[in-house]
């Protein structure tokens, strides 16, 4: 080709479609890697059931077993001074209500002063034989600094604890009611009277029963 004056101008074309199919393919690259990476982004759990914890034993376990059921959540300890008192309690309601619709989980944490120094499944075994507990038992967890359990850090991130310093449990034996949807409906402190626990499980039980009975 020739421009006016008799001067050949080098065609530009290929060049420039080089350089279109160039500029496409790294557009493609790099919208596959946003989708990509949405999609391989972890989901917030939404709800306490859509979580894995520990066993006792140190396998992988799915709450989601537990969905349908009425939950009490607890972190327990061995050697507290409210020890002996609350798993009597503890154990009263699990056998008073069953595991048809309803559970006590218990989570150890040792965070709080020498309360719980043992194993997870020494922890397990000391409660069954010296208080004759049936329900289950978790791994050992954290719930204070950097890396609280997941799970329990569900629990509490669901309440305000505005007249806390943190929003923790400040002691062994906080009280966790959980929905057979996985909400966190309820909490109790550790020095809070079991039986008003009691009625509100009970009630909350009896809920269950009768939805799923009217689903018959």
């Amino acid at each position: 080709m020739e421009a006016l004056g008799g001067y050949p101008v080098k065609s530009s074309g290929p060049k420039v479609k080089k350089l279109t199919v160039l500029l496409s393919m790294t557009v493609g690259v790099g919208c596959l890697f946003l989708l990509q990476t949405q999609l391989l982004k972890p989901q917030k759990p939404a709800d306490f059931y859509s979580f894995e914890v520990k066993d006792a034993k140190g396998r992988t376990l799915s709450l989601e077993k537990y969905r349908g059921k009425a939950s009490l959540v607890v972190n327990v300890a061995s050697h507290s001074e409210q020890t002996e008192a609350a798993y009597r309690s503890l154990q009263e309601v699990h056998r008073e209500l069953g595991t048809s619709h309803f559970n006590v989980l218990a989570f150890p944490c040792g965070q709080f002063g020498d309360t719980e120094t043992g194993t997870s499944s020494y922890i397990e075994a000391f409660a069954k034989s010296t208080y004759g507990v049936t329900f289950p038992f978790f791994g050992k967890i954290k719930i204070m600094g950097s890396e609280p359990e997941p799970a329990f850090k569900f629990l509490t991130d669901v309440f305000d604890f505005s007249d806390s310093v943190q929003k923790v449990p400040k002691w062994n034996f906080w009280k966790f009611l959980v929905n057979p949807e996985g909400q966190v409906v309820r909490f109790w402190r550790a020095d809070e009277p079991m039986e008003s626990i009691r009625q509100e499980v009970a009630a909350m039980v009896r809920e269950i029963i009768l939805k799923k009975r009217a689903e018959l």
